[in-house]
């Protein structure tokens, strides 16, 4: 119980739906709300439980949340327009990257794009002792910087060589940026202050390019719950204050608050080694617990190298919104989705035309259209599948399609599993799998 006689409220914004949990602190009683996501989701969800129309204002709470601002941000690349301060020679180190292949036969590589837009060299460097060699030119460096800004670029990220061992040098560019109104500036050596300038590059620009985006939509949240306590979930699975969370940290803010309670259920429950399995409505996240879930120092993540600690994750684009298409010769399941609106077609918006993945669940009768949020329209989807159906040989044969579509779907997400036990080594019979997420019921069964 809530000691100081707070509402409290449990939120995760996920692509598609934002799902919010209350505890009433003078009964104990728990209240759900869920929300298509957007960014006055958090704000709708608190206000329905409490009773309050739009715009009332909400009374002083306590507020955990996990969110996938930062992670969309970065998948879509609408992030804050970025400029990349380095040291002299060493511009196209973070286009460069590894040289590994992804896909090792591969005969076309399509190389992720990079987040910054521009790129500074800089006469900073130091020793691998930490022995500064070179400082930047004030001057010089304002006259570059002058011409960054004047192109719209309002955040910064500064990498120098050697800087874990030297960090007055970035912080010395930084001083200057911050003088001359840059918005956010990134220092590598704060961000991730160890060995490796690759790593250590690429997640000060993820920082530069994610972090104010992510204060901007917090400070927004904030002012609408005037002395309130919010908190974030990191992809570490800890939770931090608002003004302290950063871009590189909150990449998995979403599903890392599924992989902690994965780990709480295991003790719980006193079973062995668990499978977690969270389907939501644009993708599906898998993680293992045995018993404590695994942590990743330095990970990929849309094509950037991030150091910092994470939760291991596998994400596949397999979720109850992923559009379904029909080649001519295969069943696609995302990578695309739907997303809130227009969503799936039995939702009935307008602007939906492509088949969703829960519009196969549909259906097949996989979702009991009586106990849905909302009212769903089913004529619409079988005219779609029946004309996938003539096209592909199965004329009459609309639940056929559907489904070949959700075979599809389960593939993909057994492939999920199997990347983070069978190829590690570890006997998946052994493990517990544990479902949640809006969409795993409809699909758990398969892959057992």
């Amino acid at each position: 119980m809530n000691l100081r006689g707070r509402w409290e409220f449990w939120l995760d914004r996920g692509g598609t739906f934002t799902d919010c949990l209350g505890r009433d602190p003078s009964t104990g009683q728990l209240h759900v709300a869920k929300v298509l996501s957007s960014d006055r989701a958090p704000q709708q969800a608190i206000r329905r439980i409490l009773g309050l129309d739009d715009g009332a204002a909400i009374p002083p709470c306590d507020v955990r949340m996990g969110t996938t601002v930062a992670t969309n941000a970065l998948l879509e690349r609408r992030g804050r327009p970025t400029a990349l301060v380095i040291t002299r020679g060493f511009r196209d180190l973070l286009a460069i990257g590894t040289q590994a292949r992804p896909e090792l036969f591969a005969r076309q590589v399509r190389k992720p794009e990079v987040l910054y837009r521009e790129v500074v060299e800089v006469s900073a460097r130091a020793a691998a002792d930490g022995t500064v060699l070179e400082r930047p030119d004030p001057t010089a460096l304002r006259n570059q910087l002058r011409a960054v800004r004047e192109r719209g670029i309002d955040s910064l990220a500064v990498v120098v060589l050697h800087a874990y061992r030297a960090g007055q040098l970035e912080c010395e560019i930084g001083e200057i940026a911050l003088a001359m109104g840059f918005d956010h500036v990134a220092l590598s050596h704060e961000i991730a202050d160890e060995l490796g300038m690759l790593a250590r590059g690429d997640t000060a620009v993820v920082d530069a390019y994610l972090t104010p985006l992510l204060r901007e939509y917090l400070d927004s949240l904030e002012q609408e719950l005037p002395g309130s306590r919010l908190l974030l979930m990191q992809s570490s699975g800890r939770l931090a204050a608002a003004d302290q969370l950063r871009g590189p940290a909150a990449v998995l803010s979403g599903p890392a608050g599924g992989v902690v309670a994965c780990a709480e259920l295991a003790r719980l429950a006193a079973v062995g080694p668990l499978i977690g399995f969270d389907m939501g409505g644009t993708s599906t996240d898998v993680c293992r617990v045995a018993p404590d879930p695994e942590l990743t120092y330095e990970t990929e993540t849309a094509g950037v190298r991030i150091k910092t600690p994470m939760l291991a994750l596998h994400t596949v684009a397999a979720g109850g919104g992923s559009i379904c298409r029909y080649d001519g010769r295969s069943f696609l399941v995302g990578p695309d989705s739907a997303g809130a609106d227009p969503g799936p077609l039995c939702y009935g918006r307008v602007g939906a035309g492509e088949l969703t993945l829960t519009d196969a669940n549909v259906a097949l009768g996989r979702v009991v259209a009586d106990r849905f949020p909302f009212q769903l329209q089913r004529a619409r989807l079988m005219d779609v599948l029946s004309r996938i159906a003539r096209r592909a040989g199965w004329a009459g044969q609309p639940e056929r399609v559907a489904a070949g579509f959700k075979e599809v779907a389960d593939q993909r997400m057994a492939e999920a599993i199997k990347r983070i036990s069978v190829a590690k080594g570890f006997d998946v019979r052994r493990h517990t799998l544990c479902v949640f997420g809006g969409a795993a019921g409809q699909h758990a069964c398969a892959l057992v």
